[in-house]
C-alpha cells in the first residue's frame, strides 16, 4: 500500500526551490552534503511514519547509480 506522496504538494515549488538552492549559497560542498544530510534527518523525524519512509527511500535509491554515472560520462 503507497502511503509516499509524490504528487506536487508545495505551494509554491519555485519559490522553494530557490529558498533551497540560497541556503547553500556561500557553503563548500561538505557543508553543503551536511546540511543536506540534516534537512533529511530533521523531515524524517517530522514525518515520523516507518512505512512512508521506507518508501520514501526507495523511490529516492530507484536509479540513483546509473544517474551518478551518466552524470559521470563526458559529454
Amino acid at each position: 500500500m503507497n502511503k509516499l506522496n509524490i504528487e506536487l504538494n508545495i505551494a509554491d515549488p519555485d519559490a522553494f526551490y530557490e529558498k533551497l538552492i540560497d541556503t547553500h549559497n556561500g557553503l563548500t560542498d561538505e557543508e553543503s552534503h551536511f546540511m543536506n544530510a540534516k534537512l533529511v534527518l530533521l523531515l524524517a523525524n517530522h514525518i515520523g511514519d516507518a512505512e512512508v519512509l521506507s518508501e520514501a527511500l526507495a523511490v529516492a535509491r530507484a536509479g540513483v547509480s546509473s544517474a551518478a554515472g551518466a552524470l559521470q560520462q563526458p559529454h
